[in-house]
């Protein structure tokens, strides 16, 4: 069975997608850049504050559904540039037990929503599935 989940840190969106799709064995989290809420909107245009806010966001969605990073098998991270690489990669390491980490792929995507530097996606398994 499918669910829809709208996270109540999250404002609501209007736009044509789910924040959160999660499947009988993974929750699914939609691309999070710090332009998307308003605390994250302080912060943009400075690569390693964007990702502590995207990330903190993240951790706050994975404790409305009873999860953690520990959970998260895969994240992707698009760059506005990859000279952030450094940046990005010093936040995003404070939220994971060093040596595991989830698979990941960083790319170049110059375009993000609201001129973020960082957005970052994940599919997490859920704790009761096998």
């Amino acid at each position: 069975m499918i669910r829809y989940f709208q996270p109540r840190c999250m404002p609501e969106s209007h736009a044509p997608f789910t924040q959160v799709v999660i499947d009988d064995t993974y929750a699914h989290l939609a691309g999070i850049v710090a332009a998307d809420f308003p605390e994250g909107q302080s912060v943009l245009g400075d690569a390693n504050n964007e990702t502590l806010a995207v990330m903190t966001l993240i951790e706050n969605i994975l404790g409305e559904l009873n999860l953690g990073f520990s959970q998260v098998v895969r994240i992707d991270v698009h760059l506005a540039s990859l000279d952030d690489f450094d940046a990005m990669d010093a936040a995003y390491r404070e939220f994971f037990e060093p040596g595991k980490y989830p698979a990941r792929t960083t790319t170049e995507s110059p375009h993000l929503f609201g001129d973020s530097l960082v957005e970052v996606t994940c599919m997490v398994r859920l704790a009761n599935s096998g």
